[in-house]
């Protein structure tokens, strides 16, 4: 046989070998590629009647390859894929027809070596007892509010004001008068933050404001002045200037700021008194709760008891029930929860000892909601006790920059500080540090540990602040590198770090990506660095580069098969030189340099070749990007920001680079989840490159343990139902298709029953999958169903491979009464959508059940009921118009349940494999699975055997040391000091698929109006954002450490995460027997 066969495809996706085929339109052609639920198995596609049929082709413990082919005819073994296929060239082998015409593959171009709509801010959780408290509004506000208006009345006379100025007089008196009482509406109505009151404090301090802005340059050339060169690298100015008074400047401005937050403070306590507002804390005391565990040292298991003293604040490990209370932790040096997510009762607490060393402690529950109900205690023993809540929103800077393999100048400060051209921060925040910098660099000419110091240098001389380091991974000369603020080395776990080449063949690292990606306490994050094939011409390639880094970059958790990264993360975010050009002829070069010159930006834009393939769905599907407002970043000449050199002299001539838009920032977060971008620009004074460094600045909302604000002695009696779905398929396959739903809200995933396929017309299949399923979470507060993200795929039966992914928002439960519909992806590419809801044809569905697609059963919302109105609502990412067909409807149960609930945030799911046995540490699908591939040299071994010596070709093959671990699934955004593993995030597909669910958190019997959560503090200002996620979180638990240290496996704060690099891409990530993951 030739060494080339012509009919082997290797790793292509299902969608293009549909594509492939039906170009070829004749009945028995077929192909070979390699299976997307397998590793190390193939899948043949034969055409017949416009139709393609897939079949299995499995190797047996010695390697032998055989077809799934009809029952009743005979299994045969080969040796090698060519005898296989010649075998099955003759007719009556058990395929639908015999294969006749090989497609070939199409051979790539050999490439040349080289010498980038805000949601509505979240509200902030609203504690349920101020809802207690108040059943009826109208009639608690109003005493309250009279008597917090005479009170300060009264003051105000007592105190006199008359020496202040006629505008500051004016300003104390409308509030303290009049305002004050708005403020205890919108307190009453669940928003603490107390707008008024910041408008009053804005008013007094106008001058301040202008004032700091004037005086901060001189100081800054002041400190210039005394810095160097005696003090290279020192920090800013700390206060040292005086002032004719004596007293500094600094110590001023410390006073003004301590007055401010005590008159924020106590007017907040007076207020929020004065309506009954608790801030969150129970005013009922919580007796001691005694937990049996098994606690593990050393390999041995032997009995224990936790004791939670909420009140006290305190946790004590005894020996026996009734045993000594000596050793206990206080609630301070309790510094983390860890959940096991391959263990579905383990979890590991993280204390600090006297030496302030930290000590890890195993445990074993005996189910799970124990272990949930153990984390929920100690989460609200945090809350009660700490004066430093745990955030609900973080800052992220995201930066990337192609150095031109040239040093950085002495000062890359503007970079950090977003300053430049574009949309920047403004000055006042020039020095207000970041949770979280990413930093991502291309053509990196420095070592890792050089490049480092140098990030933690700039960052300190800004900040004042030695910023962690959390990860780095490196491939060649693209790199990226994650540091966060010290206070969050106990927040941070679960890091993941991995490479993908796409160089000439797919094998060599000038090319390619680098990711990272953690579990910040309940909300996970992925980053990915890529530089993409570079030429105006090649943007085809590019596109391909981005599928093979979508498909093969091995982050998060692996247990959820069919998903990719795009929905493996709560937020991912995709930076680089990703250089795409601007589609314009080499002519007209300078009629885009005047054009830049005059700042018509968007003229050029609109040729830009990232925006146009994306526009078209080639790329980036559902990805957002902040408006582009700053100049092209490529390619200027070196030391200058003035002149483009967008010629270059070649051997073949001269070639044309057009200034372009390279460098970009993009990202794709869980829907209904808060994200905002404060800047989007690019540095004008780092002049090394021939790349400017562009940068990003986000606010993006984070999660932790979910404490319930119900009577802990009553059990919530909450449920997710998914009825009536009807998905419209991309695909030109007639096989049964079924539905997985995968979160880490559940206990373990969810296959649903075979569906109906009921219409078939060119290229697209409507399955109706009419039997209702219902998922059963590990907590049913529907508070904290609401937050929660369900990922669903839909699978063939004859090959168990993914036709579609999508994430649900059961938020959308409370938005989307009747269906709603959600964009399906596989890939990369749009596979079509999916309804859930009331359908026309709901009545033909094999449960006859006529509700809504999405059933979150909430039996505190009782009474308030729906109808199946025509309201049609997108559960995934917005920016398409979905098809028909149909997902799922969410109502809620007749339960007994307290009406006093918020809504809180999402995670994602945790499956468990077919076989019962528990996948691998999966707590919150967000959180990256825990263990590395073993079989990656196996599997390969056994491909090369498959083909004969002389049929060996270059293709990518599994040597992912992570290959053995499972998929990723969604995580919960929770809030806390807990942690847990698993993430998914929205993927993208390529075939065409949709899923419509009609969704309805119908109460019935409501006794009160569900509140809503109120705004975070943080963001108030921002509007039409998504809610901020309640205060929970999921505790992922490190796994052992493999031969490679795998801090995957760790909560710690790596210093270096390098796994060993693949020598080539891994084979297509394949579930077949990741059946069930436990969250």
């Amino acid at each position: 046989m030739s060494s080339h066969q012509p009919w082997y495809h290797g790793n292509i996706t299902r969608s293009t070998a549909e594509d492939l085929l039906s170009k070829e339109a004749k009945d028995g052609s077929f192909l070979l590629r390699d299976s997307e639920s397998i590793q190390g198995a193939y899948a043949l596609c034969v055409l017949y009647q416009n139709c393609v049929y897939t079949y299995r082709i499995l190797p047996n413990e010695e390697k032998k390859l055989s077809v799934q082919a009809s029952e009743g005819v005979p299994i045969r073994f080969f040796s090698v894929l060519s005898d296989l296929v010649d075998a099955y060239y003759k007719e009556n082998m058990g395929l639908v027809t015999h294969l006749q015409y090989p497609v070939q593959k199409e051979e790539e171009p050999e490439e040349e070596p080289e010498p980038a709509s805000v949601p509505p801010l979240p509200p902030r959780n609203v504690p349920g007892n101020e809802r207690d408290a108040h059943p009826d509004p109208g009639k608690a506000v109003e005493p309250s509010r009279t008597s917090v208006l005479d009170n300060y009345h009264q003051r105000l006379q007592h105190i006199g004001i008359s020496h202040l100025s006629e505008e500051h007089q004016k300003a104390i008196q409308d509030y303290f008068c009049s305002s004050v009482s708005l403020d205890a509406d919108q307190v009453q109505n669940g928003n603490p933050t107390l707008p008024n009151l910041k408008k009053l404090i804005m008013t007094i301090c106008k001058g301040l404001n202008s004032e700091i802005s004037r005086t901060l340059p001189v100081l800054e050339t002041i400190q210039k002045l005394v810095d160097q060169p005696q003090s290279p690298g020192g920090g800013r100015l700390r206060g040292q200037l005086s002032v004719d008074s004596g007293q500094s400047m600094a110590f001023r401005l410390e006073q003004i700021t301590k007055l401010i937050y005590l008159i924020e403070d106590k007017t907040k306590s007076a207020v929020f008194e004065s309506v009954g507002y608790e801030g969150g804390h129970r005013k009922s005391l919580i007796p001691p709760v005694t937990f049996e565990v098994k606690g593990e040292s050393l390999g041995i298991s032997n009995k224990m008891f936790l004791k939670v003293d909420v009140e006290g604040g305190k946790v004590f490990f005894k020996k026996s029930k009734e045993g000594p209370e000596d050793k206990y932790f206080v609630h301070n040096k309790i510094l983390q929860l860890v959940k096991s997510q391959k263990m579905q009762t383990k979890l590991v607490i993280v204390v600090e000892t006297e030496k302030e060393k930290t000590l890890r402690k195993d445990f074993s529950f005996n189910d799970t909601k124990q272990r949930e109900g153990f984390c929920q205690l100690l989460q609200q023993m945090k809350n009660k006790h700490s004066d430093k809540p745990e955030p609900d929103m973080i800052s992220i800077f995201v930066g990337t920059w192609n150095m031109g393999n040239a040093n950085p100048p002495p000062s890359i400060s503007s970079w950090f500080q977003s300053k430049g051209q574009g949309k920047t921060r403004d000055d006042i925040a020039n020095y207000i540090p970041h949770d979280i910098y990413v930093i991502g660099t291309q053509e990196d000419p420095l070592g890792e540990k050089e490049w480092i110091d140098t990030l933690r240098n700039a960052l300190r001389n800004i900040t004042n602040i030695s910023f962690k380091q959390v990860a780095t991974q490196t491939l060649w000369n693209i790199r990226i590198v994650v540091l966060a603020k010290p206070e969050h080395e106990n927040r941070i776990s679960h890091v993941f770090s991995d490479s993908v080449k796409t160089g000439i063949a797919n094998a060599l690292g000038n090319k390619g990506a680098v990711g990272v990606s953690f579990m910040f306490n309940g909300t996970s994050f992925g980053f990915v660095n890529s530089h993409l094939t570079s030429g105006s011409e090649k943007k085809i390639r590019r596109n391909q580069n981005y599928i093979s880094i979508l498909r093969f970059l091995n982050l998060g958790d692996k247990k959820v098969n069919p998903f990719d990264i795009t929905h493996r993360f709560t937020h991912l975010f995709w930076l680089g030189d990703l250089n795409y050009r601007l589609d314009l002829p080499p002519g007209e070069a300078e009629n885009i340099v005047t054009k830049i010159k005059q700042q018509q930006y968007q003229e050029l834009l609109s040729r830009d070749q990232l925006n146009i393939e994306k526009g078209s769905g080639n790329i980036f599907l559902d990805y957002e990007e902040e408006e582009i407002t700053f100049p092209p970043t490529y390619r200027f000449e070196r030391d200058t920001r003035e002149k483009y050199a967008y010629t270059k002299a070649k051997a073949t001539g001269t070639k044309y680079n057009l200034p372009s838009w390279c460098d970009r920032v993009l990202r794709k977060s869980y829907p209904m989840v808060h994200v905002a971008c404060h800047s989007y620009g690019c540095t004008n004074d780092i002049m090394t490159s021939d790349h400017s460094p562009v940068f990003a600045t986000f606010d993006v909302g984070v999660t932790s343990q979910f404490v319930s604000k119900n009577d802990p002695t009553k059990e919530c009696q909450g449920a997710i139902k998914f009825m009536n779905c009807v998905a419209t398929l991309m695909t030109k396959s007639k096989t049964k298709f079924f539905i997985e739903y995968h979160s880490s809200c559940l206990e373990k995933f969810v296959k649903g029953p075979d569906g109906e396929n009921q219409e078939c017309r060119e290229g697209f299949i409507k399955v109706r999958f009419g039997t209702q399923v219902e998922l059963t979470p590990i907590i049913s507060d529907p508070e904290y169903l609401l937050d929660q993200h369900i990922l669903i795929s839909i699978k063939s039966v004859d090959s168990d491979e993914s036709y579609g992914e999508a994430c649900v928002a059961l938020r959308l439960a409370e938005i989307a009464y009747t269906e709603f519909d959600v964009i399906l992806s596989h890939h990369g590419e749009r596979t079509d959508f999916i309804k859930v809801g009331d359908d026309s044809g709901a009545s033909k569905g094999k449960s006859g059940d006529h509700k809504s697609a999405t059933d979150i059963s909430n039996p505190s919302y009782m009474g308030v009921g729906f109808k199946g109105s025509s309201i049609s609502s997108r559960a995934g990412t917005p920016g398409h118009v979905s098809k028909d067909g149909g997902p799922g409807n969410i109502s809620p149960k007749k339960t007994g349940y307290d009406h006093s609930v918020c809504s809180p945030t999402g995670k994602a799911s945790s499956p468990v494999s077919e076989d019962g046995q528990p996948p691998e540490m999966f707590d919150n699908p967000l959180y990256g699975s825990m263990g590395k591939s073993r079989c990656g040299k196996d599997q390969e071994a056994s491909r090369k055997d498959h083909l004969s010596p002389s049929e060996i070709f270059a293709f990518p093959k599994s040597s992912d040391p992570d290959s053995d671990r499972p998929p990723p699934v969604p995580t919960p955004r929770n809030r806390s000091f807990t942690c847990s593993d698993g993430k998914p995030q929205n993927p993208s597909s390529t075939s065409s698929s949709s899923i419509s669910s009609s969704n309805s958190l119908l109460p019935q019997c409501i006794t009160k109006k569900p509140v809503v959560p109120s705004r975070s503090e943080g963001g108030m200002i921002m509007s039409g954002k998504p809610p901020l996620p309640v205060k929970y979180r999921p505790d992922p638990q490190p796994q052992l450490q493999l031969k490679p240290r795998d801090y995957r496996d760790s909560s710690e704060l790596p210093g270096k995460m390098r796994p060993p690099n693949r020598p080539n891409q891994p084979l297509p990530k394949d579930g077949m027997t990741q059946k069930e993951i436990h969250s």
